[in-house]
């Protein structure tokens, strides 16, 4: 079986969101550290020009997004669950509410001036001009509306206190009783805020809130080990994608297996990434391409947040 490869890099949320899938499932896993911001040669040779952080590799498998590899991870090792058995859509639905409304919100309290001069306090005048401009970037022509730092702060407390009562009152340690993606679609988010003296006591006022984020970093990141990016290239040029999955082809829209199509994010990060279409299935579509670099690759993406258009 082919190794886990996370492409990522330390200081992304979302990264910190597929670190803590694989400590949950007690995974090991090999480490691509990629560069927080654009150009990433090695990472779009095996994506095609997606660009969001973290991108999981399997072999000649590319998945991207992390509510796609959170059902990957779920094939790897099916317990302990993702997704608890009658709570499928409630943790899914919690989790991606979570990825863009409290994300959203904790990028807008991060990005405050005050907070930026703390968290970039170490770098130089260049290097924070060219990350705000990196993300400013990316976060252009797609449906993401930026959220200002001062309606973030006036609705954070909603959020916040919501969140500590019905943790005070769930007869389980975590959001729905039992782990699951809601937990982690969530606490990644806090764990940006957490990161500067700034924005930390955003979740440290909340007893209940900081009893549970603990109880969620505490299942780590599982055993890494470092790869670098063009080991893992030749990883993927030596492998041979696996099979496609054993679902019924279902495109409401009429694209049909061997077209030519392009998909990217809707919300942020849109850049295209073009390739032949192979599957559509209810959660997963997934294109086939053909890099110098990285050989033949199937990239996987969701449905969900996902266009699809003609090439």
């Amino acid at each position: 079986m082919s190794e886990l490869i996370l492409h990522h890099y330390p200081t992304s949320p979302f990264a910190e969101k597929a670190r803590l899938l694989l400590g949950f499932k007690g995974l090991s896993w090999r480490s691509v550290k990629i560069s927080p911001v654009m150009p990433k040669p090695d990472l779009t040779a095996l994506t095609g020009g997606y660009r969001k952080t973290p991108v999981l590799q399997i072999g000649a498998d590319i998945y991207c997004d992390t509510s796609l590899i959170a059902r990957r991870l779920e094939e790897e090792k099916a317990l302990p669950a993702f997704f608890p058995e009658g709570q499928e859509m409630i943790a899914a639905t919690f989790a991606a509410w979570a990825d863009s409304v409290v994300f959203q919100h904790a990028v807008s309290l991060v990005f405050q001036p005050e907070s930026v001069a703390v968290r970039f306090g170490h770098l130089p005048p260049e290097a924070i001009k060219a990350f705000l401009a990196d993300r400013a970037g990316l976060f252009s022509g797609g449906s993401a509306t930026k959220l200002s730092a001062e309606q973030a702060r006036h609705q954070w407390p909603t959020i916040m206190a919501r969140l500590e009562q019905q943790l005070q009152r769930e007869q389980g340690d975590f959001l729905f009783g039992e782990p699951s993606i809601a937990d982690f679609a969530l606490a990644h988010c806090l764990w940006f805020l957490k990161a500067t003296p700034v924005t930390a006591p955003l979740v440290d006022a909340y007893p209940a809130v900081a009893a549970w984020y603990a109880r969620v970093l505490g299942f780590g990141h599982g055993a890494s080990s470092e790869m670098t990016s063009e080991e893992a290239l030749v990883v993927a040029r030596d492998a041979t994608p696996a099979a496609l999955p054993d679902e019924q082809f279902d495109e409401p829209n009429g694209f049909e297996a061997g077209q030519q199509v392009v998909i990217a994010a809707t919300d942020y990060g849109v850049d295209p990434v073009a390739g032949e279409l192979l599957f559509a299935g209810r959660e997963e579509l997934i294109v086939r391409r053909e890099d110098e670099r990285g050989g033949v690759v199937h990239v996987h993406f969701p449905r969900f947040g996902f266009r699809i258009e003609k090439r």
